[in-house]
Parts: structure tokens; C-alpha cells; sequence
């Protein structure tokens, strides 16, 4: 199972490494950190870099996608290279996700169009905007579009994701996920 998790400038690190933590525990799982091209990706702090291993082009398929948010979420709300690849890619994938403000990128690739989604607290008025009917949830499920409100609410969906079938080959993934040591 590909699991895709696109880099930009800015993005909050915790938005994609929590998620991220979490789907290491599926079997069989390849996580790749992605950009425009491979390189290393600077979070909003500019102190923690984070390396995209793949450009775009080079993950056009993968089953899940995992959109961080960030204050660097603002330069990518037009079309360009990330939006692009989001539209192409979402239509073959099992589960499209964001975390924070990556539903905002969502919603301006028109992926939320119509559809109840959770970002920030303070971007729900942009959601809408954007076309998507805000819900103040810790994480929402709408088909296979799955938005969550924070990093910590990013963890919580991930392990949602982990628990849904056939994601997981067995409930030990999803008690090592939960379990303080990873594993019983």
C-alpha cells in the first residue's frame, strides 16, 4: 500500500509526522514524502527539514494521500504543481486526507466541493468559501475524503484509518497503534 504525504515550504511538521507515525504500523505499508521535486522541505520553523524522496510525477497513484496544513498552506491554494497532482492522483486513490489547513488545499483543488469536512477552528469560514460544508469535529469522514481538525485530531484519524477494513491485515495493527509500547 503507497502511502503519500506531499512536502511544501512551511508546512506544520507534526501535521505529517504524526500521521505518519501511525501508518508505519500497516503491514506492507511504503510511505513516501513527496514534493515538486525530491528535496528537503523546510516546516514553518525553518529549524526541522524534512526529505521529499520523490517528486509528484514519480507517485502518480499511491492508495492514500496525507495533506499536511501550514502557514505555507496559503502559496499553494492556486493552481500549480500540488494542486495538479492532487487532482490526478485523487481518482485513484483509496482515502484522500488532510490535516489542519491541508483541507483548505483540498478544497481549493475542488476535491470538497459539497462535501462535510474539519480544519483549523479559525478556517472554517475559508472551508466554506472554498465550497465544503465545515463541521467542528475532530475528524470527519466523507466518502473517501477524511479531514481532521489539528495535529493531535491528525493522529486520531490516522488511527481511524488504520482500524478500517481492509486497511489492516488483523486487529493487533490496530492494538499495537494504540498500545504505549506499539506493541502487546
Amino acid at each position: 500500500m503507497q502511502i503519500a504525504i506531499p512536502l511544501y515550504d512551511r508546512f506544520t511538521s507534526l501535521d505529517a509526522v504524526g500521521p505518519y507515525q501511525v501508518m508505519t504500523h500497516l503491514p506492507g505499508a511504503q510511505i513516501i514524502f513527496c514534493a515538486e521535486r525530491p528535496r528537503g522541505v523546510c516546516d514553518e520553523s525553518a529549524t526541522l527539514t524534512l526529505a521529499a524522496e520523490a517528486a509528484y510525477a514519480d507517485v502518480p497513484d499511491p492508495d492514500i494521500i496525507i495533506v499536511p496544513g501550514g502557514p505555507g498552506q496559503a502559496a499553494q491554494m492556486t493552481p500549480g504543481p500540488l494542486q495538479d497532482w492532487l487532482t490526478e492522483a485523487d481518482k485513484t486513490t483509496t482515502w484522500t486526507t488532510s490535516v489542519c489547513t491541508g483541507s483548505l488545499i483540498l478544497a481549493a483543488a475542488g476535491l470538497l466541493q459539497g462535501r462535510e469536512a474539519t480544519t483549523y477552528w479559525m478556517a472554517h469560514d475559508e472551508l466554506a468559501r472554498l465550497g465544503a460544508k465545515p463541521r467542528n469535529e475532530r475528524y470527519v469522514f466523507d466518502g473517501k475524503y477524511v479531514t481532521a481538525a489539528g495535529v493531535s485530531a491528525g493522529i486520531d484519524m490516522a488511527l481511524a484509518l488504520v482500524s478500517k477494513k481492509p486497511l489492516h491485515a488483523s486487529r493487533s495493527v490496530t492494538a499495537a497503534a494504540h498500545h504505549p509500547r506499539g506493541s502487546r
